[in-house]
Parts: structure tokens; sequence; C-alpha cells
């Protein structure tokens, strides 16, 4: 029962006996302004993101009602991976998460890898986010004529300069943000089942099961296009490790994260799957389509006044969420890679607002060229990322997991002890998640199209990643050796 202690079970206690020796130079100068109403939302804000608000509605036209299978799959995975984060919080909180552990388990290699493959996740993020709110934003006819990459600079300068002031902003930001968007899914179930139990016209529809039974059932086009979308579900979860990178800016960590980190897993099962199984009952899945929210498409169908605006305006909210997410976390992960070398010097400055502002200028110049992809090819550009983000995302988990496995067996030898806070039936969980990361890169090549694309990308991320070494190697190694 040791492996399965919970929060109700046994105090949540970091680890004291046998605990690290490591410090993380990156650690030092934030402010603890991050309070537990803060993570808990934060913590919401990263399970429900852009991929469930935009990407669901491609998706469910692509898999149909299967859809919801692979986003509970995916969730439980999701949650193995937060679960094993949260335990190595506990046994030392840190900014930098897991890229600090990758370099007290793995070395500075592991985390100069880490953390790259962290920032390809959010830089490519950042740009599916404002890409995203400028979608929602032609919506609405006064924004129709207005160019979408025009859209797009306009939403990441907004968000930029937020997150520039300070932590407490930022924690001030995403706290609203995720209440507009739990709100607003709330509300969206609750109308959704209503007019589920009274059978109420939708556009000329009726819902309940036969739309499903009368329109191919579950597996309309069979299993296989369900496993082909599941790298574009996998995006949909990309936030969740984000409460552990703030764990370095919380009051009481050991306190606050177990609770945050635990809900996730009953919020994933409501929000996510819950959604997505009514979304398939309220209308044929043929009637989504991946240039519109899901959930406007419902609303706009109930022809309510305003309904469909109000929807857009929430689902604009998460985009913008998630983009703040993303310049706030990375911003922390590199300025822990700047402190060991491994990230260019100006990523580890910090603004008077303990803002390390020079890791948010970073990702948001990749917003960048995020604007020009939107000018480019705007049709287009939101597959083109989400597929490249797939990449970063499995890369980080994959480093997670991998960290968590060499600190389970050196608890095993005795070198570290293991907080009462455990991922479950390790190590064979971490052991199954790494072959699930793995069987998703099989599956976007498998898939064709930009998926094996992405994938064709490997070699030359590989490549970039081994040169860069080269690049910094000796700059780490004297830092390491003035340490």
């Amino acid at each position: 029962m040791s492996e399965r202690t919970s929060a109700a079970e046994a105090p949540i206690t970091p680890s004291t006996a046998k605990s690290s020796p490591h410090v993380d130079a990156g650690d030092a100068g934030y402010r603890k302004d991050l309070k537990s109403r803060h993570i808990n939302m934060i913590a919401i804000g990263g399970a429900i993101g852009t991929g469930l608000f935009l990407g669901a509605g491609g998706r469910l036209a692509d898999a149909g009602p299967s859809l919801a299978i692979a986003y509970a799959v995916c969730g439980v995975f999701a949650f193995f991976v937060v679960r094993a984060l949260g335990e190595l919080v506990l046994y030392r909180p840190s900014s930098g998460a897991f890229v600090s552990y990758a370099r007290e388990f793995m070395g500075e290699k592991g985390a100069y890898t880490a953390g790259w493959l962290y920032f390809l996740n959010w830089s490519t993020t950042c740009i599916a986010d404002i890409t995203a709110a400028a979608t929602y934003a032609h919506f609405w006819a006064m924004f129709s004529d207005i160019p979408q990459w025009i859209l797009a600079l306009i939403a990441l300068a907004v968000v930029l300069t937020a997150n520039l002031i300070s932590v407490k902003y930022f924690g001030e930001m995403e706290f609203w943000f995720a209440i507009i968007k739990v709100a607003a899914l709330v509300a969206f179930m609750l109308v959704g089942i209503f007019l589920l139990v009274t059978q109420q016209d939708i556009g000329g529809h009726t819902p309940g099961f036969g739309t499903v039974s009368d329109n191919g059932g579950i597996f309309p086009m069979g299993a296989l296009p369900m496993l082909l979308v599941i790298q574009g579900v996998v995006f949909a979860y990309a936030s969740v490790e984000l409460c552990g990178v703030a764990a370095g800016e919380t009051e009481n960590p050991a306190k606050v994260m177990p609770g945050a980190i635990n809900s996730i897993m009953w919020r994933v099962g409501i929000f996510y799957v819950g959604s997505v199984v009514l979304l398939a009952l309220l209308l044929p899945y043929t009637a989504y389509t991946g240039d519109e929210s899901p959930f406007v498409t419902v609303m706009d169908k109930l022809g309510v006044p305003g309904a469909a605006g109000v929807m857009n305006l929430v689902v604009l909210t998460a985009a913008l969420s998630s983009l703040n997410a993303g310049l706030y976390s990375t911003a922390r992960i590199l300025r822990s890679m700047a402190m060991a070398g491994s990230a260019p010097r100006f990523t580890g400055r910090m603004n008077k607002g303990q803002v390390p502002y020079g890791g948010v200028l970073l990702t948001a110049a990749f917003g960048i060229g995020g604007v020009a992809l939107n000018y480019v090819v705007p049709g287009e550009a939101f597959e083109i990322v989400l597929n490249l983000a797939s990449i970063g995302i499995l890369g980080t988990w994959g480093m997670i997991m991998l960290c968590s496995l060499i600190f389970w067996h050196r608890s095993k030898d005795g070198r570290v002890t293991r907080p009462s806070y455990r991922l479950p039936w390790a190590p064979y969980t971490q052991i199954v998640t790494l072959v699930f990361l793995a069987t998703v890169v099989v599956l976007m090549w498998s898939g064709g199209g930009v998926g094996r694309t992405t994938v064709m990308f490997l070699p030359l991320i590989a490549a970039a990643l081994v040169g860069g070494w080269f690049l910094v190697r000796d700059r780490v190694n004297a830092i390491a050796a003035e340490k």
C-alpha cells in the first residue's frame, strides 16, 4: 500500500533523510508569490487548453465519437507523467523542474536535452495559441476583414506585456483564465445534458444515442483513425506539467502540490471525456470541423442570440491562457539552463519584478515566427505547429519519466529517499508510459501527411541538439568546475 499512499492517508512531506545535495543556481532570486488558489487553478488551466477548445472539432471530424476513448487513454498517461513530476517536486521543489531533475540524475547532457525539447514544445505551442486566438477572433464580423497574422501579433503583444511584469500578475491572470474556462465548460455541459434529456432540436437534429448509432457508431471509420489522432490528443494535455514548474515560486509546495495534481485525473474525466461524449451525442461527428471550436458549432446551431459569441470569447480566453503559461514556463526553464551554461546568457537575467525576462522574450521571438507563418499559410499554420509541438511534448514527458525511473532506482540502493507522495506502481508505470510515448511516434509516422513529415524532422532535431551541445559544452564544464 505504500506505493499508493495518498494525501488523505498520510501527511505529505518532502524527503528528509538522504535528501538531495543538488542545488540549482536557477532557483535563486524568485519571489514565492504563487498561493494555493493559483496553483490549483494553474493545474486546471494546464489540463484544459486549446487542444480541447479548438482541436476537438477537427479530431471529431476525423475519428468520430471514438475520440472520447483517445482522450481517456492519453489522459491516464498524462496523469502518470504529472504524478511522477509531483513526486520529484516533493523530493526537491525547483523552478527548473524536470530540467533540474535531469541535471541531478542524468547530468548536464540530460538537462540540456530536456530543456531544449521543452523549449521546442512551448515555442511551437505558442505559435499554435496565437494562431488559435486569431482564428477565434475571425468569428466576429468586426475582425473578419483583419488579416490573421495581425490578430496573432496583437494576441502575442498583450500576453507578453502582462508576463513581463511579475509572477503575481501571471498567477492572477492564469487564475481568472482558468475560472472562465471551467465555468464555461460546466455551463456547456449543463446545457448539453438538458438538451439531451429533453430531446431539444439542434439545427434540425434531435440529440441522443441515435446520433452515434445512426452515423456509423463509435468507430464510424474503424479504429485506425482514433489511433492516428492520438498525437493531436497528446497536444491537448501539453500543459499538465506546468504546476511542477510553478512549484519553485509557491509558498508551500509540500502542502499545495499533491491536491492540485491528484485532482487532474477527475478533471480529465469530466471536462475532456465528458465534453467529447456530449458533443458526439448532440450532433453527428460530420457537423464539426477543424476551422471552428466544436462548442461554438453547437451554440451556433442552437440559434440562441449571443450564445455562440460568448462561447467563442471563452475559447479565445483558453488560447490566451495557454500562451500565458508557455511564456511563463519556458522562461523559468531557460533560466535554469542559462545558469548552468546550456542556454544563452541573457535568458538568465531577471528584471525588477523577479521575472526572467530574457527567456520570455526569446520564446516570444519564436511567436513572431508564428506571425509570419500565419501570413504565409494561415489555413495550415495550426496543424503544422501542433505536430512539431507534439514532438517536444513527447520528448519532455519521456525525460520526466526517465528521471522518475532513475530516482526510483536510486531510492532502492539508499542514495535518495522517496517522499510519501509517490507515483503508483513504480517502476512499471514509468516503463509502460515510455512505451506509450514511443508508440505515439510510430502512429505519427503511420498516419502520413504532416505527422510523417514531422517524424522525418527527428534526425534534424537530434542533429541540432548534438551540434548545440558542442557549442555550449565548454561553458557548461567551466561553470560546473567552479561549483
